[in-house]
This record gives structure tokens, sequence and C-alpha cells, in this order.
């Protein structure tokens, strides 16, 4: 069964590459229409989802994420989807012409990754961002949803298959829905028809994925965030922007985890004000023993279950709730090596007005994304203005960060000719030279 799924969508990916960019985009706003047609049905089976996820005591942070009501997140779904679609089409683009010889032209152009395997955990929203950027970069997609969802996920699916076989002409197989988990361990098998895996969820999630099959996976296994408040810090700037990057959704893989702070501002003002500001907000400081002795009495007094003693633990995982690790450390340098000890390669930030210590920064963190002077919450393909993001990958091999677009499409090269062969040419036997001389990929027209 999973065989015939993947031949199937290899084969849709296939038809799907060939398709203009006004039939998938067009068909994209055809899906757009129906899941806001059918918005109540899918909210209703949303909120069906959600009741047993609370009586199975599911986490808040997977809660958080399954409702598909709250922060206009439904509405927000759909807009994405025309934002992808609006996007500058991805295929078919030259980026780099050579004349090899006279007449023998070399050209680089972007085209689909092929079928994508895509496997989530709670995020019915999902459906929707990678089914967009399937079909607008050309590639197929087999979507796996977490159980929690299964209701949210065959509601929205039901709308999708309808739409793409009705009133689009992207094939049926392109996008392709799966329910059991047993069909997922047999796709990870199917190298030979699937050409990327993204797993989006938990740590155990990716690691399991990554570890079951022989397929290229993109993704990240967590989001240890951290920031790093130096002691030429703007008092202002570190208290909304550490609050925002904790309190604007705990539960984000792009939440900050871990706060250093530059062992010089203990006592001072803005040491005092970054941790009233938290504590106010609702957060919980696991900080270390020397931190605690260094929390102010008239914030202990007020906010007693606030300040709590640090774990070697917390500085290396998720707490994905209102909590935040707290360490001081002596420079920028001290704060680099922590981060890339400790940190998922995820985003990180510093918070500093002293721009040659904000440049060691930059250029010493080892993750996908480095920041000065905002929050972590920014890393999103949402926000770099991607339309929508299938993940986030901390991979140094093809895409890194929020993936988009961009991240869904690789290359191939096309070389037009006149009848040469290589037997005329040195190196091959003969005596002919190589031009080798570059052209402008903008002014090559392929059509």
């Amino acid at each position: 069964m999973a065989e015939q799924i993947a031949q199937e969508a290899h084969y849709a990916a296939t038809v799907l590459k060939t398709l203009s960019n006004e039939e998938r985009s067009q068909a994209l706003e055809e899906i757009r229409l129906g899941l806001i047609n059918a918005k109540k049905e899918i909210l209703v089976a949303n909120e069906r989802d959600l009741e047993a996820a609370r009586a199975s005591q599911t986490s808040a942070a997977l809660i958080k994420r399954l409702d598909l009501s709250k922060n206009d997140k439904f509405d927000s779904m759909c807009d994405g989807i025309k934002e992808v679609a609006d996007l500058e089409d991805p295929l078919n683009k030259v980026t780099l012409a050579r004349e090899l010889d006279e007449g023998l032209d070399l050209y680089r152009i972007t085209c689909p990754v092929g079928v994508l395997l895509v496997i989530f955990e709670s995020r019915p929203e999902v459906i929707a961002n990678i089914t967009a950027l399937a079909i607008k970069s050309g590639n197929a997609a087999i979507l796996k949803g977490g159980r929690e969802s299964l209701g949210t996920f065959k509601a929205m699916a039901n709308v999708i298959n309808k739409v793409l076989k009705e009133k689009t002409k992207v094939p049926g197989d392109a996008i392709k829905l799966i329910a059991t988990h047993s069909e997922v361990s047999d796709l990870l098998k199917q190298d030979q028809y699937i050409d990327l895996v993204i797993p989006r969820g938990s740590n155990k999630l990716v690691r399991a994925i990554k570890d079951q099959t022989k397929i290229p996976v993109l993704g990240h296994a967590s989001g240890i965030c951290s920031i790093y408040v130096d002691e030429f810090a703007d008092p202002a700037k570190a208290s909304r922007v550490v609050v925002d990057a904790k309190t604007n959704y705990p539960a984000g893989c792009n939440a900050v985890e871990t706060l250093l702070v530059n062992e010089k501002i203990l006592g001072a003002k803005i040491y005092e004000d970054l941790l009233k500001a938290l504590v106010s907000a609702g957060v919980t400081l696991h900080m270390t023993a020397q931190l605690l002795d260094s929390v102010p009495g008239n914030l202990k007094s007020t906010y007693p279950d606030k300040f709590v003693a640090a774990k070697d633990s917390d500085f290396r995982g998720e707490f994905l709730s209102l909590d935040l690790a707290v360490k001081a450390v002596t420079d920028v340098s001290e704060a680099v090596k922590h981060i890339n000890t400790h940190s998922s390669k995820h985003t990180d930030a510093i918070i500093t007005e002293n721009e040659p210590h904000a440049q060691v920064f930059l250029n010493g963190v080892d993750s996908s994304g480095v920041y000065w002077n905002c929050s972590t919450r920014f890393a999103d393909g949402f926000r770099y203005g991607f339309g929508t993001e299938v993940g986030i990958s901390t991979n140094k091999i093809h895409a890194r960060g929020p993936v988009g677009l961009e991240g869904l499409v690789c290359y191939y090269y096309q070389l037009r000719g006149h009848g040469q062969i290589v037997g005329d040419y040195v190196g091959g036997g003969g005596h002919r030279k190589f031009t080798h001389r570059e052209l402008d990929p903008k002014k090559v027209k392929l059509d």
C-alpha cells in the first residue's frame, strides 16, 4: 500500500511540474475558497479534537498548537494560501548561463524537489501550509497528521481533495493525506519515490524519523533559543524583547528558552527591571545558584513562586511554557560558547548597543538565525515574507532557517548544442578549446 501511495505521488509530481504558474496559483485560490466555505464544519471537527485532547490530559503546549479557533488562526491560515499563490513563480528560473563553446550553452534551472513526505503533530493548519507550498513549487506531498488532530485533518483533507479533483488541473494524487502510523513506517522506506521527509513536531518525533529512513530529512529536533543581554544593552529594549520572545507564544519553537545576562549588570537597575518584567508577565525563572542570590528582596517577596533553582537539563531543553532558564556569563564570547554548546542551532539573539560585541555574536553563533536587538519570535516564514513555511531547518545542507518556496526547489543543468561531441575537445581526445564565457541569466529566454 505504501509503495502504491508513493508511486502515485511520484507520477503526479511529474505532471504537476509541467503546469503553468497560473494553473498552480489558481488551484491554490480554489483551495482557499473551499476551506473558507467549510470553516464552520472544520472548526466543529477541531473542537471535538480539542475536547478529546483535554480529556486525555494532552500537554498545554500541544493543545495550543491544535486549536484553530484562537487568535484568528484559521483566517490567517487561509490568508497564507493566498500569499503563497501571489508569490513569484519559483520554477524554471535560470540561475547560471554559460557558453561552453559557440553553439553549446549551459543553463542551471530551478525545478521541484519531487515528492515530499510531511509528518506533523497537532497543528492542523500545516495541511493548508504544505499544500500551498507544495503545489506552488510543483512538488507532490504526502501528509500525515497526529492522531490528536485526526478529526480536523480529515475535515480539511476532504475539502482539499474535492477541490483538486473538481476545480483544478492539479493531479488528485499530488496531495495525498494518510491517517495511520503503519503507513508512515512503510513510506519511510520508499526512497525510490520520495525525495524529502519533513517532520514537524517534538524532538522525539524528529529523531525517530531520522533513525528510520534513508531519505533526506529537513527539519529541526528542538528549538532551544537563547537571548544574551550584554552589559551595553538598552534597558527598555532588553525587557521588551525578552518578554515578547518568551510570552508571545511560549509553545512556539522560536520562543526563547534560555536567558544569558552579563554578570556586570547584576544588581543594576536594568537587571531588576528585566526580572520584574518577566515575572510580572507570568514567567517562572529557573536560575543558577549565583543568580538566585542576586534577586532583589522586594521581587522575591512579591513573586515568591517565580524564582526557582535551575537544573543543568534546563539549559539543554525546551520548556514550551512560561518558564525560562537564566544564567550569568562574563562576556559576549562566553555567551557565544554557551549557545554553541547547548543550543539546537535554531535562533539566538543579543541585546546590546555595542556594535563590536554584536558583530562577535552575529559571526560566532552557529545557528540558522542570529539576531541583534529583536525577538527570536521573528523566526518564521510568514514574517520573513515567504508567505508561509514548510518548517524550520537547522540543517547545513540545502535549506536552512524558515523554509518557504525557495527551500522546496532544487536545480538541474540543461545543455543545448548542435551536434558537438566530447571527442573534439581538449581532454577528450581533440584539440578544440572551451570558451567558458559567462552569459547574463536575466537575458536568457528558454521558451
